[in-house]
């Protein structure tokens, strides 16, 4: 028998949660078959076994946490299993779960991608029951003995939600396909069931949560920041997205702007290297796009922004949104960022004073646009208006920089056409 112990899954990580198991002991599994999901400290990703044979132990339960170097399957070589007969067509009912998780599915800020290889994933679907044979014979001696059907869970993080809140899965209304018991279930009956008196509840950070308690942590700790802000008139910019209907968005306007901004300040465009006490500046501008998701803030980068049309920007960003949105971004998409740009806007707030994503060196943020009274050539009238803010570090710049940096952008959003024709 061999065993497979959990392997080293790069940038920096030392631990796993098996989000669920893709084979069952006494499945037959071939070389760089997908044995397992699990969800890192930086996005989920499957797990391709790298021996072929019959699986003997999972040594773990799925919810469980892992550190890098411990037990993960044992395998008997292919020789040595004995032959069996061949298994039920594989059920689908875990599409319901693949469903629930990537709608929300994400990165924390810099995240983890497979490379080139045998260790390459390939999409398969997962087992319908993916316990192991003790998570089973613990349930049955757990349940009472009726004729009532057993509550239809999929994903081990919806069961452990419900463990962990002590909501009884038995008395939830299911609302996905078959049955099943969704996310969204166990947390509307957590909030119908009354707190008690004095009482409190903890919930476990997940391996996201984590990496981004460490990474703002850090960025707060480390960065002496200032942040400025300004009101600008969009409406210009407004009616020039109205007029194309099927061109790019807004983002990708305000993204070609901040693009253009951060030629004339290449200070921004940098990282502050603190050992040496140097200014390093970037040629290359990789925009990083800050998006939410369920699982957390995940910062995508359009790599070589410098070198995109509005439209190219437009497309990419929309490609990455999903893509990160998935929790399939690549690492060098999640970790290539030297700039954020941030929309939180669409969260119907006016203003944000944001945290950097060390280690870049500032981050431009835009509220929403709202129709508001503002003076023209001396005439009062309504006009589409946002709120633009910035947070920089004030080692690699004043607020001279940062005001014109600023007023570069806040410029072309107020006359787009203009600058749009030379840029």
């Amino acid at each position: 028998m061999t065993t497979f112990l959990l392997p080293d899954l790069g940038e920096g990580l030392t631990e796993a949660e098996i989000v669920q198991w893709l084979v069952a002991e006494g499945d037959d599994v071939a070389v760089d078959q997908c044995i397992a999901e699990v969800e890192t400290a930086k996005s989920v990703v499957e797990v391709p076994s790298p021996y072929a044979g019959r699986v003997a132990t999972l040594h773990v339960p799925a919810g469980t946490t892992l550190a890098v170097g411990q037990p993960l399957i044992t395998v008997t070589p292919a020789a040595a299993a004995a032959p069996v007969e061949s298994t039920a067509p594989v059920a689908d009912a875990a599409a319901a779960y693949r469903e629930e998780e990537q709608a929300g599915s994400g990165n924390v800020l810099i995240g983890y991608g497979t490379s080139g290889g045998a260790v390459t994933a390939r999409k398969r679907k997962p087992r319908a029951d993916v316990r192991t044979k003790a998570e089973t014979r613990t349930k049955a001696e757990a349940e009472p003995v009726s004729g009532a059907r057993p509550p239809q869970v999929i994903s081990p993080l919806v069961r452990n939600l419900a463990r962990t809140n002590n909501i009884d899965l038995r008395k939830i209304e299911p609302t996905g396909r078959g049955g099943v018991i969704m996310r969204a279930d166990v947390e509307r009956a957590l909030h119908q069931t009354p707190a008690a008196v004095a009482g409190e509840r903890r919930t476990p950070l997940s391996g996201f949560r984590k990496a981004a308690a460490v990474a703002l942590g850090r960025s707060r700790s480390e960065i002496p920041e200032a942040t400025v802000w300004v009101d600008v008139d969009a409406t210009k910019l407004w009616e020039l997205r109205e007029s194309l209907p099927t061109g790019p968005g807004l983002l990708a306007y305000l993204a070609r702007f901040t693009v253009a901004a951060l030629r004339e300040y290449p200070v921004l465009n940098a990282r502050f290297d603190a050992d040496r006490q140097e200014i390093v500046e970037f040629d290359q501008i990789n925009l990083g796009i800050a998006v939410q998701g369920d699982r957390g803030l995940v910062v995508p980068a359009v790599i070589g922004a410098e070198a995109m049309t509005t439209t190219g920007l437009g497309e990419e960003i929309r490609r990455l949104t999903a893509t990160a949105r998935e929790g399939r971004s690549t690492t060098r998409e999640l970790s290539a960022g030297t700039f954020t740009l941030n929309n939180y806007g669409s969260f119907g707030v006016d203003g944000s004073a944001a945290i950097i994503n060390h280690p870049q060196v500032a981050i431009l943020g835009f509220g929403r646009i709202l129709d508001r009274a503002w003076v023209v050539g001396g005439e009062l009238c309504v006009r589409k208006i946002t709120q633009m803010s910035f947070v920089f570090d004030h080692r690699v710049c004043d607020g001279g920089t940062a005001a014109g940096f600023m007023r570069s952008v806040a410029d072309a959003i107020e006359n787009p056409a203009s600058v749009i024709a030379r840029l």
